[in-house]
C-alpha cells in the first residue's frame, strides 16, 4: 500500500511540474516610430512610451526575469487620442497598436508573434477610481499610465506559460 501511494504521488509530481514552469523574460524592448504617428496630439504625449511601456511590462515580470529567457520586442505602429465624449458616441479611435514579437534564442524559434490592440476601454479599469471620465482629458497623466499598464498587462498575459 505504502508502495502504491508513494509511486502515486510521484507520478502526480511529474504531471504537476510542467504545468508549474513558466516563461521568463531576458530582454524587453520596445520601439516606435514617433514620425510616423499621424495623431499630433498622440504623438506629442506618447514622446516617452518607448521607456515608460518597456519598464512597466519589466515590472510586471519581475519575478519572472532570467538571463536564458525569452526576448520581448514590441513595435509600436499606432497611438491615437480622443475624449470620453467620442468614446462614448462611438465615433472615438482612442487607442495604442504594437506588433509583439516573443523569440526564445536558445532554440532560435518564435513563440510567438502578433498584433495588440489596446483602447480606452482596456484602460479604464487602470484609472484612479476617483477619475470622473466625463471631464478626464486624453492628455492626462492618469489617462497616459492607464493606457501604458492596460497594453503592459496584455503583453504580459499572452506570454506563453
Amino acid at each position: 500500500m505504502k508502495r502504491f501511494l508513494l509511486s502515486t504521488a510521484f507520478a502526480c509530481l511529474i504531471v504537476v511540474t510542467p504545468a508549474l514552469a513558466t516563461t521568463t523574460v531576458a530582454t524587453v524592448d520596445v520601439n516606435i516610430n514617433l514620425p510616423a504617428i499621424t495623431n499630433k496630439a498622440a504623438a506629442v504625449r506618447f514622446v516617452h512610451i518607448a521607456d515608460d511601456l518597456k519598464t512597466a511590462v519589466a515590472a510586471l515580470l519581475a519575478d519572472r526575469l532570467a538571463p536564458d529567457g525569452v526576448k520581448i520586442t514590441v513595435a509600436i505602429s499606432e497611438v491615437e487620442l480622443s475624449n470620453w465624449y467620442t468614446d462614448s458616441a462611438g465615433t472615438a479611435n482612442t487607442k495604442l497598436v504594437g506588433i509583439v514579437h516573443v523569440d526564445d534564442p536558445k532554440h532560435h524559434t518564435t513563440y510567438d508573434n502578433y498584433t495588440l490592440t489596446v483602447d480606452v476601454n482596456n484602460a479604464r479599469t487602470f484609472l484612479p477610481a476617483a477619475v470622473d471620465m466625463t471631464t478626464l482629458k486624453p492628455s492626462s497623466d492618469d489617462y497616459y499610465n492607464a493606457m501604458i499598464q492596460a497594453f503592459a498587462k496584455a503583453v504580459v498575459e499572452k506570454l506563453p506559460a
